[in-house]
Order: C-alpha cells, then sequence, then structure tokens
C-alpha cells in the first residue's frame, strides 16, 4: 500500500505542474502539440498497454496458453495497420479528434455528431475492462473478496481519474502515461527475466513446467483451441476476435488522439516506431510472464484468486519477490488502469466538448474561448461517474476480452469511416452516416444478444438467456456490414461529392501542408 501511495503522490504533483500550462483548448486536448516523436511514442504505448495487455492477457496465456498469446498477436499486428494507413495523414488532417477528419470534406454538423457517439461508445468499453481490472486488482492485493467492498476500490480509481484529467488535461495525463510505460516495461522485464532464469533460461522447460502444472489435458496449452473449443463456432469466434484486434486499433479514439500532441507528421511516424519497439518487447514478455504464472502458480490458484483470470501477474510476482515485488506489480498494473482511463476520459470529453458543444451546438462560435474547456471538465466528471457504474457491473470479466469488444466497436464504426474519408473521392455524408451509425448499432446489438452477455456461467448476466447471436465477438460480422454500408450510402445518396474539399484534404494529409502547429510553450 506504502507503493501505492507513492505512486499516486508522485503523479499527482507530476499532474498539478503540468497544470500550469493548461490554458487554451490546444493545451488541454493535445498538450500544446509539444511533446516529441520518442516522448509520445512512449506515452503511446503508455496508453495502448493497458490492464487488458498485462493483466488481461498474462491471465489468459497461464489459463488457456496458446489461445491467449493470439490476445498479443493481434494487438502487437494491429500497430502496422495504424502505422501504415492513418498516423500521418490523420495528424496532417485534424486538430484535436477523430471528428475534426471525418468532417473535413463532409456536411458538418451530422457527422461531428455521429462520430462523437461513436467515440463515446468505444470510450465507454474501454472503460469498463479498465474499471474491471481496477477491481480485481486490489481485490487481490488486500485480500477484499466481498463485490461491495471491489465496489468501493472502483469508486476511488474514478475518483482519481476524475482528478487527473480535471487538473492535468492532456499535457499531466502524457507524463502519467510516460512515467508508467517506463515502469510497466521495466517490470515485466525483470520479472521475464527471473522466470526465465528460474528454468535456466530455457523456453522448452518452462513450456513443459506449465505443461506438467496444468495436469491431466495440459498439453492443450500448447495447441489452439483451449479457451474457443475446437468446433467450427468457436474457430470462427477466434477469427472474428484476430480481425477485431488487428483492425480496431487504427479507429480508437484514444490512441487517434495521441497522434495531435506532436508538433509535426514526421514526428507522428516516429511516435508509432517507438510505440511498435516498445509494445512488441512487452507482448513477447507476456509469453514468458502467462506461461511461468501457469507453471510457478498454477491454473487452478489463478483461476480461485480474487480477480480471478486476471490476477495471474500479481500472484506470479508474489511467488518470485515476495510482498514487495507484488506490491510494486500491483502498483504498476493501478498505474496502468490509471493512465489509461485518464486518456479516454479527456477523449470523450474533448469528443463531446470540441465535437458536439463548439461545433454542432454553439456552430464554432464559442464566444469564451476557455467555456470549451469548462465544457471538456464537466463532461470529463459525468464519463467519470458512468464508468465507475460500468465497471461495477463488469468486475469480474476477463479484461483483455472486455477490450477485444471495444476493438470490435472501434474496428466497426470508426475505421471504414476513416478509410473512406482519406481515400475514397466520391464518399459523401451519407455514406458517413450510413457507416458510423449501421457499424455502431450492429456491433452493440450482436454484443447484446452474444453468448459474452448472457447464457452462460461465463456471461455478464449468467442467470439470464437471451443470446441467439452465436460468436462471443462480432467483429467478423459487423466490420464488413460497416465497409457495404458506408459503400451503398455513397453510391445511393444523390448529395454531390466535394471534389476541391477531397482535392484539398489529400494535398493536406500528405504533405502536411496547413496541418496544426505546436503553440510556444512558457
Amino acid at each position: 500500500m506504502g507503493i501505492f501511495g507513492l505512486f499516486v503522490l508522485v503523479t499527482l504533483v507530476i499532474v498539478f505542474r503540468a497544470s500550469r500550462n493548461t490554458r487554451t483548448a490546444s493545451d488541454y486536448y493535445a498538450a500544446g502539440r509539444a511533446f516529441s516523436g520518442p516522448q509520445n511514442g512512449i506515452a503511446i504505448s503508455g496508453d495502448y498497454l493497458s490492464a487488458a495487455s498485462f493483466l488481461g492477457i498474462a491471465g489468459a496465456i497461464a489459463v488457456y496458453g496458446y489461445d491467449g498469446f493470439l490476445y498479443s498477436i493481434g494487438f502487437l499486428v494491429a500497430w502496422l495497420v495504424a502505422l501504415l494507413l492513418v498516423a500521418e495523414l490523420l495528424r496532417n488532417t485534424g486538430r484535436y479528434t477523430m471528428a475534426d477528419v471525418l468532417s473535413f470534406r463532409m456536411r458538418e454538423r451530422p457527422v461531428r455528431t455521429a462520430a462523437s457517439l461513436s467515440t463515446l461508445a468505444v470510450s465507454f468499453f474501454y472503460l469498463l475492462a479498465q474499471m474491471a481490472g481496477a477491481g480485481g486488482l486490489i481485490a487481490l492485493l488486500l485480500g477484499i473478496e466481498s463485490k461491495a467492498q471491489q465496489a468501493i476500490v472502483i469508486a476511488v480509481v474514478g475518483a482519481l481519474m476524475i482528478l487527473y484529467v480535471l487538473v492535468g488535461g492532456m499535457k499531466g495525463t502524457t507524463w502519467v502515461q510516460i512515467i508508467k510505460a517506463a515502469l510497466l516495461i521495466a517490470g515485466a522485464f525483470v520479472m521475464t527475466l527471473w522466470v526465465l532464469g528460474h528454468y535456466g533460461f530455457n523456453l522448452s522447460g518452462l513450456l513443459g513446467a506449465a505443461v506438467e502444472r496444468a495436469g491431466t489435458g495440459g498439453e492443450e496449452l500448447l495447441n489452439p483451441g483451449a479457451q474457443y473449443g475446437a468446433s467450427g463456432t468457436s474457430r470462427l469466434d477466434f477469427v472474428s476476435l484476430g480481425i477485431a484486434l488487428v483492425l480496431g486499433t487504427a479507429g480508437l479514439p484514444h490512441v487517434l488522439m495521441r497522434f495531435y500532441t506532436v508538433p509535426t507528421a514526421k514526428e507522428a511516424r516516429r511516435s508509432v516506431v517507438w510505440a511498435i519497439w516498445l509494445i512488441g518487447m512487452f507482448y513477447l514478455f507476456t509469453l514468458v510472464l502467462g506461461y511461468g504464472a501457469g507453471a510457478m502458480v498454477g491454473p487452478e490458484a489463478i483461476k480461485d484468486a480474487p480477480g480471478g483470470v486476471n490476477s495471474a501477474a500479481p500472484l506470479l510476482a508474489l511467488q518470485l519477490g515476495g510482498p514487495l515485488l507484488l506490491g510494486f506489480i500491483s502498483a504498476v498494473a493501478f498505474a496502468t488502469i490509471l493512465a489509461v482511463v485518464a486518456g479516454l476520459t479527456i477523449t470523450a470529453s474533448a469528443s463531446f466538448a470540441h465535437d458536439i458543444y463548439a461545433n454542432v451546438i454553439k456552430k464554432g462560435k464559442v464566444d469564451d474561448k476557455n467555456q470549451e474547456v469548462k465544457v471538456a471538465r464537466i463532461t470529463a466528471v459525468v464519463i467519470g461517474i458512468v464508468s465507475i457504474l460500468g465497471g461495477i457491473a463488469a468486475n469480474g470479466q476477463n479484461v483483455a476480452f472486455l477490450v477485444a469488444l471495444a476493438f470490435a466497436v472501434a474496428a466497426s464504426a470508426n475505421l471504414p469511416t476513416l478509410l473512406y474519408s482519406l481515400f475514397w473521392k466520391r464518399f459523401n455524408t451519407t455514406g458517413a452516416l450510413w457507416s458510423i451509425y449501421g457499424g455502431l448499432a450492429v456491433t452493440i446489438a450482436l454484443i447484446v444478444f452474444s453468448p459474452a452477455v448472457s447464457g452462460n456461467e461465463e456471461a455478464m448476466f449468467p442467470a439470464l438467456d437471451f443470446a441467439w447471436f452465436p460468436l462471443k465477438n462480432p467483429g467478423v460480422i459487423s466490420i464488413p456490414v460497416s465497409f457495404l454500408l458506408g459503400y451503398l450510402g455513397t453510391v445511393v445518396s444523390k448529395e454531390p461529392h466535394n471534389a476541391a474539399k477531397y482535392a484539398e484534404m489529400e494535398v493536406r494529409s500528405l504533405t502536411g501542408a496547413g496541418a496544426e502547429k505546436s503553440t510556444p510553450q512558457h
């Protein structure tokens, strides 16, 4: 608890120091565009390596082996899509949010409203996962087994997150993410070496020990199918999950918003390259940590612990280094949750304040320059309260799985519209609205009626059964449907496309001419 308290204290001091330079909307949303590529790359990895990456994936590998590691592969490969298709183009075309890009050559108000609602939906699913991770982590650390006490823990996390965002804005949040990324990667590296050293730096020896500890049927840990089974439906579900993970990153609003915190498109590219290296290393560590937890703690002990599957990495830390290492790793995981949650909250609040309040309600005519930031701060408080309530409801779910649902929403509602806007000359407002609303509606409907929500013991509502859609992750259906709706909406609409605006957007996205500049720091 002392390590916990120290981390919270240090980050609060940093956030308060950063707040002294947070005056304008550019400072609050984009940190004055003053971070370098390497700094932003570390912050992106801090934003991206969420509770799902650390707690959820390590737990999934410990209990399910091969199937769990495919989460790591999906999350990592997704970065190549983000680098090649959106990072630089987005930095050149937008100002603060994804809606800036989508509304560049469309009718502004309906497109901004749709993009903002989509951003809020993705942020909500992602926030659910982080809050559920927080509940499980503190439950394990303090030995709290009652759901009521875990709910209090989730509320405390939410309150801290709101404080970070209200006071520090994007600058404070970015520094918290940089510190947290450094601590998380360093902690995972030390534990990886420790586990490998325990087995003579022999990966085969580690895998063999994990299989042996799992007992009868332990060989399944080295083969696909342990988590999803071998039926045709389960295999399709796994393909659906993979598609959602690979395509979802390029549509995640809180990751896209990070590209606006750098001064140039070149720095945006550099930041993604840094992020790929750091994230790639970390996901290799999760392979060792997951199988290490399976070998040294055991799948049954992990499932029975408070926090369930999400407790694998902290239990491994306890096994390796006792309460001190458990305290450090838990504090790092807690920092992970806080940093990601703060990033999500600032993205969602910026989307509402900048897109809906300033550009839709006020039609771009905000009298007081600080009024938009005030609205963003009020929105952050509302989002914080909603995410606390959602986190309490989702407590006990596998965090990596919950995040995969957020990726499915991002890949369905956001990515098709972004790609069409950037690369298809004929694309128009009707196509954008069909793609966003259609993708969002189809994805959420399929999630609600999937086995993830009802119909089995592992579902969110195990006592109910309204699961007529067989797949847990809807990506394989919802993503093609969203692309198709964007195409049909454009072709059916009689609305002419704006060729001049598209030409301007193409020049700006490819060259950076007219892109937002960084603001001088005092």
